[in-house]
């Protein structure tokens, strides 16, 4: 059974829709413009999306700007389908965190108007508008989320549990990703100009795009690319900055040209992450020569053009990189004058015509997450060796929990003496076991993760590190979140905390797993409210065949005085019962297979 590309829809800075994408690559737009969503009191460029007719919803004024664009690119990429996809699966970092901020700037407290703040509600969201009853799930793995959501797409048909997946990713810009990437330095006022020598920096940017995946025996006629393989891996390195070397980059890409049964010769065109910012292009850059030689590829970035759209950069390249394979069109990397001479690697300075047969698409994030899908032309040529899927038997090692009585041998000793395990533990109390300089910087979620993390595997008595983690929460860090905007708001958005918004992010804990075990396999994310433990466990399964060894599947969330009550149903439905917690499972592959 393979699987084909027969849909794609995309929102980007340079165009609305596919068609407008193709026109934008063979002319070489730049999205590039002064910000207009929202004031700031810098003066920055970014790529933000025109209005358009698609983003307007009768009667649902209230619906978040992430949500339309998710919804838009879906609805193109669904356009004459006959039925609804088997499963939805999307990549996203901010939700309705534009709405949020407004709110929260105004002092609105009417929780209903934030009901579409959580980053999982844009998969729901668009789930409910198609008719799609089946699997529904948000990867946030930071700026590879649309790519590994295209890859936990793959699994899943593979597997047989979907024939039909619709995937991508999508992000809006919003205050916290533009002033939070400004207070880390990395924005080039003039905006990005991947692998120039004389680059500075990123453009934040917003977009969309959703790809139709569909498993088949045959070439459908309407097949655009056909999914070929794809590989994720964890820097294990820093919060923020890439392995200079570019390993966990390499083997991202390594791991996609081994599950597409390729080899480096085989690769036509890579479409680079390429941000803009000095250490990310050197890294990549590294890793690009570290795996090809001197035969590197062509390549380039699109971010010139775009911007960095975060969660969606990825599945907007993957549409790209369709579109190179169907109209044999290299895009050109837009603002690259002078490459650097210290990267090893020559990108594609102007948008040129080439046969394109395959193309390496690469997405990396904070957390050090990396992704790399591969796309190939869709002809009746089968150039991958099938091989065995299916959800891998698995076994639980060991195991820990925090709640409010305290860890798993307090909680138990609770329960059997019939007493409650609600409550909020101490910093202190959800910190014991851990070394106080290790965790000094981080707040209440990213310390409880890594509680159980710790506490699980030394449950589990196993000399070997878990080689991958699996991390899921409803609502990811809200003291981060909240400590940023508090703060950006207080000093009239002149002074935004680098270090709130390096935490802020869904998958910051996982990186922080990551990095105490020196886990450099697989680092997935999932958020999908109440069930987050639940996709992350699903999410384990599907990958567990390359996690390469022992791994941690781990869900928590914090309860947060401000944020909890309005954000979170179920919180408001016990006020006087406040109560956090999570459980995390050191797991192994069952040998045995019983």
């Amino acid at each position: 059974m393979r699987i084909f590309i027969t849909g794609t829809g995309i929102l980007s800075p340079v165009g609305i829709g596919t068609l407008q994408h193709k026109h934008a690559i063979q002319q070489g737009t730049i999205g590039i413009r002064p910000l207009r969503l929202f004031s700031a009191p810098v003066s920055l460029p970014v790529g933000e999306i025109p209005d358009h007719p698609s983003l307007h919803l009768a009667k649902d004024d209230a619906i978040p700007r992430t949500h339309r664009l998710a919804l838009a690119a879906a609805r193109e990429a669904m356009a004459g389908q006959s039925s609804p996809p088997d499963a939805v699966i999307l990549g996203g970092t901010t939700g309705g965190i534009l709405t949020t901020e407004s709110a929260l700037k105004e002092g609105e407290t009417d929780p209903a108007v934030f009901s579409y703040h959580s980053t999982g509600s844009v998969a729901e969201f668009v789930a409910g508008k198609l008719g799609c009853t089946g699997i529904v799930m948000t990867i946030s793995t930071a700026c590879s989320s649309g790519t590994a959501a295209l890859k936990l797409a793959l699994e899943l048909i593979r597997t047989g549990l979907a024939r039909s997946v619709l995937a991508g990713g999508a992000d809006s810009l919003c205050r916290l990703t533009f002033h939070g990437f400004n207070s880390l330095q990395l924005i080039d006022p003039d905006g990005a100009h991947p692998f120039d020598q004389n680059r500075r920096g990123m453009s934040v940017g917003e977009g969309a795009a959703m790809l139709l995946l569909k498993a088949s025996e045959r070439v459908p006629e309407n097949a655009v690319a056909e999914v070929l393989g794809g590989g994720l891996s964890c820097d294990a390195y820093h919060p923020t900055a890439p392995h200079p070397e570019g390993q966990g980059a390499f083997r991202a890409m390594n791991a996609a040209l081994k599950d597409a049964g390729l080899s480096q010769a085989d690769i036509d065109y890579v479409n680079l992450h390429g941000t803009g910012t000095p250490d990310n292009d050197r890294s990549e850059g590294r890793a690009l020569y570290d795996l090809f030689g001197e035969q590197t590829p062509p390549s380039s970035s699109i971010k010139g053009a775009t911007g960095h759209s975060l969660a969606a950069s990825g599945a907007i390249e993957a549409v790209i990189s369709a579109i190179s394979i169907t109209d044999g069109l290299m895009p050109g990397n837009t603002g690259c004058r002078t490459p650097d001479p210290e990267i090893p690697i020559r990108p594609v300075t102007e948008t040129c015509r080439k046969p394109v047969r395959t193309v390496l698409s690469n997405s990396f994030g904070f957390g050090g997450n990396n992704a790399a899908i591969i796309l190939g032309t869709p002809d009746g040529e089968q150039r991958r060796k099938a091989s065995e899927r299916g959800i891998k038997p698995l076994s639980i090692a060991g195991s820990a929990c925090l709640t409010g009585a305290g860890n798993l041998e307090e909680t138990l000793a609770q329960l059997s003496g019939g007493g409650r395990c609600d409550g909020v533990l101490s910093l202190n109390d959800v910190s014991r076991g851990l070394v106080p300089r290790n965790v000094r910087r981080l707040k209440r979620l990213s310390r409880m993760a890594l509680s159980l993390a710790v506490a699980s595997h030394e449950n589990a008595g196993l000399s070997e590190a878990p080689a991958s983690v699996f991390w899921g929460t409803g609502w990811g860090p809200l003291s981060e979140t909240h400590d940023f905007l508090t703060g950006l708001f207080a000093s009239d958005e002149q002074f935004p905390s680098p270090t709130d918004f390096v935490g802020s992010v869904h998958n910051a804990p996982a990186g922080h797993i990551a990095l105490h075990f020196k886990a450099e396999g697989p680092n997935m994310t999932t958020t999908g409210g109440d069930y987050s433990f639940e996709q992350t466990l699903f999410t384990a399964g599907l990958l567990a065949g390359e996690t390469g060894g022992p791994f941690l599947v781990t869900g928590a969330d914090e309860f947060h005085p401000a944020f909890s009550p309005l954000f979170d149903a179920s919180v408001r439905a016990v006020p006087d019962s406040p109560a956090d917690g999570g459980g995390a499972l050191c797991m192994v592959p069952d040998a045995s297979g019983a």
